[in-house]
């Protein structure tokens, strides 16, 4: 909104320094700023509300040391988040830009249901919270749009080299072959695969057996492949958030690779050194993941141990779905396993203890684990480490994971 305020009145008025909104890197530095002022100030009021109405967690007695005393710390600490996130968007961002409306939309949309959840476990006293297919099913249906959205805008485009051969003149009159480019914007389904020299892939390859003209079914792949990416990483998000600052730390670090990424890809000059794609107006996205950032540093704040609020899967399955959709439509998605490693593992160790107990007990009458416990970072609780010592190594390893991430672009 001061975007256009201020267009406005250096269009209108020259005001001298109005034209600095013209700039992304003022935005997004702005949108920092006041994403980071808002979890402070309002993250405070908003604990000293939930303390006083009693809205606390209830924590299960899972034999770990220390864990029963958060019971009673406040939750649904993740509308600091939503908030702190949304405000500077609406404040510096391009409202008319369609990956914008992407973004606000996920924001609110997993915000909203995650927030349900949250209500019925706190106020409804019902602990198993909403039911679980009908997360998966929100989340599926925030793929199905964004995968629409992808495929179906036009508005959404990527600009492409191609090769043209023409005769160029010599000094002795002979006539030899030059290469010169033409460029076009169009919209594709291609995305970038890591370690690979040309790193470019089209998910309508795969419908490649349907014959001439597979290209117009690509969605029938694309669209699948988008909810995958969401409700896994929404979910992987969701199962991290387990720890005092574990989720929130480890999601400031994917998101300001994200913001790397998003940079590197709407700069002509860097996309061309890089050899990636260029997409354009893509560029609009850095001011809602400066936002992204600011938010949860400051979640932070009060989420570090000991925690004085937890996010909730009102945070948890936002941050997710937000990280899986910008990925997406920076056409980095398939750097995913790599930068989102630690919600991958914490997925994994769920998923390989649940199906080696329910083998085990089928076969030999008794379910075996794994892990000492699931998620991962329970595990290692259970071996007897500290809780601030197990966040603090998985946000080194999340850091680690992201300098790789962001050496893919040239490690190929």
């Amino acid at each position: 909104m001061l975007y256009y305020f201020f267009k406005y009145l250096n269009d209108a008025y020259a005001l001298p320094g109005a034209g600095v909104f013209e700039y992304l890197s003022f935005r997004a530095a702005m949108a920092v700023i006041t994403s980071l002022i808002i979890s402070l100030l309002f993250g405070k009021r908003w604990i000293n509300y939930l303390n006083r109405k009693q809205v606390g967690e209830t924590i299960r007695d899972l034999g770990i040391e220390g864990q029963l005393e958060k019971q009673g710390t406040p939750t649904m600490g993740g509308l600091i988040i939503l908030a702190s996130i949304l405000v500077p968007t609406l404040l510096f961002a391009k409202l008319d830009n369609i990956y914008i409306l992407l973004m606000l939309f996920t924001t609110v949309w997993l915000g909203g249901i995650g927030f349900l959840d949250d209500y019925i476990k706190v106020f409804k006293k019902n602990k198993n919270g909403l039911s679980g297919k009908y997360k998966i099913l929100a989340q599926v249906v925030l793929g199905l749009i964004v995968g629409m959205v992808m495929y179906f805008n036009p508005a959404i485009v990527v600009r492409e080299k191609h090769p043209v051969q023409q005769q160029t003149q010599t000094v002795e009159g002979q006539q030899n072959p030059a290469a010169s480019f033409t460029v076009e914007e169009v919209r594709s389904t291609k995305t970038t695969i890591p370690f690979i020299k040309n790193n470019e892939f089209d998910y309508a390859v795969l419908l490649k057996w349907l014959g001439d003209g597979y290209k117009k079914w690509a969605f029938l792949i694309f669209i699948p492949i988008v909810i995958l990416i969401i409700t896994a990483v929404s979910n992987g998000a969701n199962l991290t958030d387990g720890m005092d600052g574990l989720a929130t730390g480890t999601s400031a670090i994917i998101g300001l690779t994200l913001g790397v990424l998003a940079w590197v890809s709407v700069n002509i000059i860097f996309a061309d050194y890089l050899n990636i794609m260029y997409l354009p107006d893509v560029g609009e996205l850095t001011i809602f993941i400066s936002a992204f950032v600011g938010a949860t540093v400051g979640f932070l704040w009060f989420n570090t141990y000991p925690a004085q609020v937890f996010m909730g899967d009102t945070g948890s399955l936002s941050i997710g779905g937000i990280i899986a959709v910008f990925a997406i439509i920076i056409r980095k998605e398939l750097l995913i396993p790599i930068l989102c490693g630690i919600f991958l593992a914490e997925s994994l160790s769920v998923i390989m203890q649940v199906s080696y107990f329910k083998y085990t007990r089928k076969k030999y009458g008794e379910g075996r684990r794994i892990f000492k416990m699931s998620p991962l970072h329970h595990h290692f609780q259970k071996l007897g480490y500290p809780e601030p010592k197990i966040v603090l190594r998985f946000f080194i390893v999340g850091i680690m994971l992201a300098v790789v991430t962001i050496i893919t672009l040239k490690l190929r």
